[in-house]
């Protein structure tokens, strides 16, 4: 793909070198995914999330009280969803967390070539926002910035069809949630985490800059569960419909396994 197309007639595979070079990564991504998740601000080690009330103060020994030594405080800041006022709030770390000490691994699907896309990006002339709901917030939604469109194609039942999916910019990089029926699936071979899966978009040939159109990569081998899929004190973005697939996506993590399950 170099240009992007306004009538689909193949899905959109990458070229042999960038699959053969996404698939040596695959697993080295996948222990540094491991390693990510387990450490002492990974996504396990997430124990609370509390926003104050307005006026409300409270120090990082308070914050901390009833936890142990491996306890650490970050601080948080965002906007009210009905007043853009601002919220203040903390997060409690802990190192040695119980869901850290029950995990036993990333359950993924075995690596497929043929979910390394090559998409088109292009850019908006100002950036965009899109109202992308979160896990938490009651159907409420947050504006997130959306730089560009991209676009991909996909075989369904035999025949191609084209996707225009959205992703945010999350501190420079494009990220992707995406829904598709695994997330629904009762197979136990085949299900994946039921809110949906992310995506980081891979810029192809070193054209870096955001605001300039071009083909881009999407592994679906590396799909990640989000935060929230191994704490409940995160809030995670929701995927918007037009980044709902028709096609399982039978490649990436499908879900976290503990030592008890």
């Amino acid at each position: 793909m170099t240009t992007p197309s306004s009538s689909v007639t193949a899905p959109s595979r990458a070229s042999i070198d960038l699959t053969e070079s996404a698939r040596a990564g695959w697993e080295s991504w996948l222990a540094r995914r491991v390693e990510r998740v387990t450490g002492p601000r990974g996504d396990l080690a997430l124990v609370e999330t509390r926003w104050l009330e307005p006026g409300e103060s409270v120090d990082d020994k308070q914050a901390l009280i009833g936890y142990g030594p491996s306890a650490g405080l970050t601080r948080m800041r965002r906007e009210n969803l009905e007043t853009g006022e601002p919220e203040y709030g903390y997060r409690v770390w802990d190192a040695a967390s119980a869901s850290i000490r029950s995990f036993d691994a990333i359950e993924t699907f075995p690596f497929n070539a043929a979910w390394v896309l090559e998409a088109w990006f292009e850019p908006v002339s100002e950036d965009r926002t899109v109202p992308f709901e979160h896990l938490r917030d009651n159907g409420a939604t947050r504006e997130l910035v959306v730089p560009g469109d991209i676009t991909f194609s996909l075989v369904d039942d035999g025949r191609a069809q084209e996707y225009t999916v959205a992703a945010f910019d999350d501190g420079g990089t494009l990220l992707v949630p995406f829904g598709d029926p695994t997330n629904r699936s009762d197979d136990p071979d085949l299900a994946s985490y039921p809110v949906g899966r992310f995506l980081v978009v891979q810029r192809i040939g070193g054209a870096a800059d955001a605001g300039t159109p071009g083909p881009v990569l999407l592994d679906f081998n590396r799909a990640y569960i989000p935060p929230c899929g191994f704490s409940p004190h995160y809030n995670c973005p929701l995927p918007p419909a037009q980044n709902r697939l028709g096609v399982p996506v039978t490649a990436g993590e499908r879900r976290v396994r503990s030592a008890s399950a």
